[in-house]
């Protein structure tokens, strides 16, 4: 735990169970019902308490609530990871305007480069991995794409990456 920890503490909310690396900064927070959203230079803690990584929210949006998508790994074709959206996390938060602003910049922030196929509906997306060094290739179906439609519509790019 470095100095500036243990004078101020992390800057975690209290009542927050979560334990968090010695390097990882808290940007934001919000009580929410079971719990804290907690936005972090690593990810965005939820109750339970879990850490998303960046690399894995797909959207945040106000909707009178927070709504979240996180995406699970659901594969690879060549070095593409990827990626199938879990259904969306609603939360309602009495102050959104801090932790939405933190949430956005850092889901944006990791995203280094993005291009899209439009038929069917997929992004391929080069993403910074929180705490770790280089990026990850990941693809992405709109919603009703399928993991083997969007497989396809990555295989050529997948096979440029490997030269």
């Amino acid at each position: 735990m470095g100095l500036f920890s243990r004078l101020f503490g992390s800057g975690a909310p209290d009542g927050f169970t979560g334990s968090l690396e010695p390097d990882e900064t808290v940007i934001a927070s919000a009580p929410v019902r079971d719990g804290h959203l907690v936005v972090t230079s690593l990810g965005l803690w939820v109750p339970g308490p879990r850490r998303i990584g960046w690399h894995l929210i797909s959207k945040v949006k106000w909707e009178g609530a927070l709504r979240v998508v996180e995406a699970r790994e659901a594969g690879t074709e060549g070095t593409v990871v990827l990626l199938e959206d879990l259904p969306a996390m609603r939360f309602t938060v009495a102050e959104p305007s801090r932790v939405l602003r933190g949430i956005s910049q850092r889901v944006e922030g990791s995203i280094r480069h993005r291009e899209r196929v439009e038929s069917p509906g997929v992004w391929i997306l080069q993403r910074k991995i929180p705490g770790q060094d280089g990026f990850v290739w990941q693809a992405r179906g709109d919603a009703g794409v399928s993991l083997d439609a969007v497989r396809a519509a990555v295989s050529a790019f997948a096979s440029r990456l490997a030269g």
